[in-house]
């Protein structure tokens, strides 16, 4: 972990070893995804599988991709058999569809769901098995394809990470499947592909990117580079969240909310997550409440339950707190949930007192609880639970 305090006015830091390395190349700006076709050349692409979940589809901006990358003398094959929380089944259909297509390089287009997707179908396409053979990280013997990630919501910041989430078809719990070669070799953050967003669909996902920024700034593994990253992120995040809800076409809102997801992404990469995702997976798995409408839920208790072990931290958020950040930071998270229309209940969402022993014993299994700045474990989690209830 770091431990940042100030000695004598100087600053001070333990840090864990960590490592820089770009996995992607990221373009900004309006018309970033015009240059998805020369990219796509440039990575040495003939033949495309298009990824895009049919809600992107019918926005238009699958075909407009489309058409740029056929312009650019590809042939494209374009998949869009999965839904909003993507599973293993969906993963092996991608696979069966591009089977015998002979495919060099993968473009996804849309959220999460469309970027995650495209990810596992490389695994099974170059390494073959089933997705589970792949949770963890490193696992992979052949390299994966080249990719291109085109987010249209501002979210995951999955295309700032070498990781796919990916759902269990039998059990309907989150795989986080990782490796070097799984970062999206281009990432095109074009914010006009956001402003057709719904509203409710830019309230979840922004909430998730704020989460990313809160729990990244906290962890046990966080470095001074996440750092950096999660307290710009939430800079961003936090300045912009109500603006691009309660006017959904105000561009710098939507910009600072796309770039904000994509360093909460990258903070990701350095300083994972915790106790708050992994609650929010179990009621995903069971209850098909939204990942980020989860995180409303779950995250300011989770603030709460840290207090004694990450007030500093959280100070470092909320500035303007003369005392008890974590509350105060809590308290803002709120106002967050409220602006956005989410639902701040697990009860009203239909979880019953008598479920939470089962989902706290399953948050407890979840990877990412174990960089929580509290030791995190199913006691920790029923607290969590029984307080969001």
């Amino acid at each position: 972990m770091v431990a940042v305090g100030l000695a004598d006015d100087k600053v001070y830091c333990t840090m864990v070893p960590f490592e820089l390395k770009a996995l992607t190349r990221m373009f900004f700006g309006t018309g970033a995804v015009e240059r998805v076709g020369r990219l796509a050349r440039e990575l040495g692409g003939h033949r495309v599988l298009l990824v895009s979940d049919p809600g992107v589809v019918q926005t238009g901006h699958t075909a407009s991709v489309n058409t740029r990358l056929t312009d650019a003398g590809l042939e494209v094959f374009t998949f869009d058999g999965f839904g909003a929380n993507p599973d293993s089944n969906d993963a092996e259909r991608g696979r069966t569809y591009a089977a015998s297509l002979r495919i060099d390089l993968i473009v996804a287009v849309g959220g999460g769901s469309s970027l995650d997707c495209a990810k596992a179908i490389n695994f099974l396409v170059t390494n073959g098995g089933v997705m589970a053979d792949y949770r963890g990280y490193g696992k992979v013997k052949t390299p994966l394809l080249p990719m291109i990630g085109v987010p249209t919501t501002a979210g995951t910041g999955s295309e700032a990470q070498s990781y796919a989430v990916i759902a269990d078809a039998a059990t309907h719990m989150k795989m986080a499947c990782g490796d070097p070669s799984a970062a999206f070799k281009v990432a095109l953050l074009d914010p006009s592909l956001t402003l057709s967003a719904p509203r409710g669909v830019t309230a979840t996902a922004g909430y998730d990117a704020l989460a990313h920024a809160v729990e990244t700034a906290v962890t046990i593994r966080r470095t001074p580079l996440s750092d950096a990253y999660s307290l710009q992120a939430w800079r961003m995040l936090s300045s912009a969240y109500e603006r691009a809800l309660t006017h959904p076409s105000d561009f710098e809102a939507r910009s600072s909310m796309q770039v904000g997801a994509f360093l909460a992404g990258l903070a990701i990469e350095h300083s994972m997550l915790g106790a708050a995702h992994a609650c929010a997976n179990p009621l995903t798995a069971h209850y098909e409440i939204a990942h980020g409408a989860a995180l409303a839920m779950l995250l300011p208790h989770v603030v709460r339950w840290n207090a004694s072990f990450a007030a500093e931290r959280y100070a470092l958020l909320v500035p303007a707190a003369t005392a008890a950040p974590a509350e105060a930071l809590a308290a803002r998270l709120e106002h967050f949930a409220a602006a956005g229309g989410l639902e701040t209940k697990l009860s009203r969402a239909g979880v019953e007192p008598g479920a939470l022993t089962g989902l706290a014993a399953q948050a407890a299994q979840q990877w990412t609880g174990g960089f929580n700045p509290r030791p995190f474990d199913a006691e920790g989690a029923l607290e969590i639970y029984q307080a969001a209830l």
